[in-house]
């Protein structure tokens, strides 16, 4: 099926170009209406959004597009788009709709949808609503247009479920904590989140005014919260993302720790307390997970499998095994004994709760795992050239792939949004890692 609209993660593009415009998004919800109403006589569709100012018309068209369809509306305001998950749940909702762009600047917005359950929607479905867009619109009648109302506590709801995900007899007294809310839709919920919970909280990244969402803080801009960190003399600082389904965490001497290394040591705290089986026999990760992290995780007993990259992807593995850890690099994980969608605060708080059981550091958690150098070279390809037929380039490649044997590996992938080949090799040592990089990029422009 080819999909119109959809990607990997919803629809989304820059504010005022197709699709991300009002007209289209208003059909969009009333195709999604219908589709509803396929299976329910009276569905019930709840929106959230994060604070980019075109959150406010988009918001507006859905609930105009749902309400022309006979669909009732609950507004929720600015909430994380793993929030949203959880009410939609929570309320019975019959879908849940997020109007973000992530981790992307403020001229880009989007809409994602989940389910009843608070998952993400299958392919067919979003099929589904790419042929209702085609269909001509059928308008409800007055007496069987949708409703709409404010949830005025959406908020404090999702507070009180991120706090529940910590173990009941522990605290973050005594703890000094950055929280980074990146301008975006955590940007009250985040701090309030670990207050409660009894640390002193310095709140960065919370002032947003609907331009500067993601704007040289948060998850993708680290640094900020490495200077606050450093400035304030804090424990750990806690970095979100736009729509807060993203994470990265600091200590105290200023070191940042990638989702790799946090999978690890979520994957780690459990394993002290029960066997490696049933949910907790393996882990997923991507493409892109450091080799460090897959031997440590074997090490331990665990089996460990890669996705495509894309937290769609590692989802769908750990569905397939039955198992409940997984997440990429970038920040997005997943526990599934927690949550059904990846969630940067709870993510943050599974992290906080083994240190604060273990009364260890990051740093002393996470002594098994040493990331390995990777080095990453673009390479770009010719029109009409077949990199999969360079003979050159296999057997350069299975020479590269027998010199590091079991200490490194290699990754040959295309982009696919430009005409780009990338090279990813990953070693133990860094000057190995470089050499064999580029003797394939030599290998692909030689072919």
């Amino acid at each position: 099926m080819s999909r119109k609209y959809f990607g990997t993660d919803g629809i989304r593009g820059t504010v005022g170009q197709a699709p991300i415009t009002p007209d289209f998004v208003l059909r969009l919800a009333h195709a999604v209406g219908r589709v509803l109403k396929r299976t329910e006589d009276r569905p019930t569709v709840l929106i959230g959004k994060d604070t980019r100012i075109s959150g406010y018309m988009l918001e507006s068209a859905l609930e105009s597009g749902f309400n022309s369809a006979g669909v009732d509306v609950v507004l929720l305001g600015p909430l994380p788009t793993p929030g949203v998950a959880y009410l939609t749940r929570a309320l019975r909702a019959s879908l849940g709709v997020v109007i973000s762009a992530s981790h992307n600047a403020y001229p880009d917005n989007g809409i994602k949808f989940f389910s009843a359950q608070g998952t993400k929607l299958t392919d067919a479905w979003e099929q589904a609503v790419e042929d209702a867009l085609e269909e001509p619109a059928v308008w409800a009648d007055s007496a069987s247009l949708g409703k709409a109302r404010r949830l005025d506590d959406a908020a404090g709801r999702y507070i009180e479920f991120c706090k529940s995900s910590f173990a009941s007899d522990l605290t973050l007294k005594g703890l000094k904590i950055v929280v980074d809310a990146a301008h975006g839709a955590a940007y009250q919920i985040a701090p309030l989140v670990f207050h409660e919970l009894g640390a002193e909280v310095i709140a960065i990244g919370c002032a947003p005014d609907g331009l500067n969402i993601n704007h040289e803080v948060g998850a993708t801009h680290p640094e900020a919260l490495v200077r606050a960190v450093k400035a304030n003399h804090a424990d750990y600082g806690v970095a979100l993302d736009g729509d807060a389904d993203r994470l990265q965490v600091v200590d105290r001497a200023g070191r940042l720790y990638n989702g790799d290394e946090l999978l690890y040591l979520m994957a780690a705290e459990r394993l002290d307390h029960q066997p490696a089986e049933g949910p907790l026999a393996g882990v997923a990760g991507t493409l892109m997970t450091n080799m460090a992290v897959e031997v440590a995780l074997k090490a331990r007993g665990l089996q460990f499998v890669r996705a495509k990259v894309g937290d769609r992807y590692v989802l769908e593995e750990l569905e397939k095994n039955r198992w409940i850890l997984g997440g990429e690099g970038s920040g997005h994980l997943l526990a599934l004994d927690k949550h059904t969608t990846g969630d940067g605060l709870i993510s943050a708080l599974q992290v906080l709760q083994a240190c604060v059981r273990s009364g260890r550091t990051l740093a002393q958690l996470l002594e098994a795992v040493t990331l390995f150098p990777q080095t990453l070279i673009n390479v770009r390809l010719h029109p009409g050239q077949d990199w999969k037929a360079n003979a050159l380039l296999a057997s350069e490649t299975a020479a590269v792939e027998a010199e590091l044997g079991a200490a490194g590996r290699v990754l040959i992938r295309a982009s696919g949004t430009e005409p780009l080949l990338r090279v990813m090799v990953e070693a133990r040592d860094e000057a190995q890692a470089q050499a064999c990089a580029q003797r394939l990029v030599d290998a692909i422009k030689a072919g």
